[in-house]
């Protein structure tokens, strides 16, 4: 039996899990199971190995897309990237990929106009590495938003005013807020500056439609969640775990 999985912390809400069995019934793959390990800390991630000596990847997720990056015995990650979400484990030996940026790039490009060249990156946490990434490979410019200033961030919530709205028509949220079941809560911006030139893309998955989401769509702006590039994403991942061909 070849057993795969999710880490991160807490688990109480995994595409991951439902995805992969759903897989495994449609494939018949009776010989594969997934399942979730909730670890308080990416320290007890060399216990889980010890504990399951049949598992040959992993997906990662919050909090522990960076942190994991010192346990990995080889990086096949692009330059630039400082995140990992997959992790492929052959002959007790750790590699590490990154399959969030495929997904994002696939999902999100479509999506774009010709006005759209300056972007908002709400949040500076694992999941704004791959989205940086790609917002640099589409020669798109970018700020990137936190309550405090910090190394890697130049604006914070408060200093979003009209003209930054007006000049800045894609706004990407990669903070947690608004994922179920804190459904009221979303990203501090002024809604009421966002109009039909915006487009408001969500990494949150759960629910379909936030109220980042929502009041971007009631301001008449193109919106998008994170639903499809978690499936691109898993996808990718298996083809990783499997040594098959990658779009990366």
């Amino acid at each position: 039996m070849r057993l795969f999985g999710l880490i991160g912390f807490p688990l109480a809400q995994s595409f991951s899990k439902k995805y992969f069995e759903e897989k495994f019934r449609e494939e018949g793959l009776t010989d594969c199971r997934f399942e979730n390990f909730a670890i308080p800390t990416i320290n007890d991630l060399s216990s889980l190995l010890q504990q399951h000596a049949d598992l040959h990847g992993l997906a990662v997720t919050i909090p522990y897309k960076q942190a994991v990056m010192t346990f990995l015995n080889e990086v096949k990650i692009p330059a630039g990237l400082q995140a990992c979400n997959c992790i492929r484990i052959a002959n007790g030996k750790l590699t590490g990929y990154n399959t969030d940026y495929i997904g994002f790039e696939k999902s999100f490009t479509p999506l774009l106009s010709s006005h759209h060249t300056h972007a908002l990156v709400l949040g500076n946490g694992g999941a704004t590495s791959a989205v940086i990434y790609v917002l640099k490979k589409l020669n798109i410019t970018y700020e990137i938003v936190s309550r405090k200033l910090h190394n890697d961030s130049t604006l914070t919530y408060g200093d979003i005013d009209a003209g930054i709205m007006s000049s800045h028509t894609i706004i990407i949220n990669t903070t947690p807020l608004g994922m179920y079941p804190n459904l009221d809560e979303c990203p501090p911006i002024p809604y009421d500056e966002i109009g039909d030139r915006h487009l408001l893309y969500d990494l949150v998955y759960n629910p379909g439609m936030t109220t980042f989401l929502q009041k971007g769509e009631e301001q008449g702006a193109k919106v998008k969640n994170g639903g499809d590039m978690l499936y691109l994403q898993a996808e990718e991942n298996w083809k990783i775990w499997n040594d098959l061909k990658t779009a990366g």
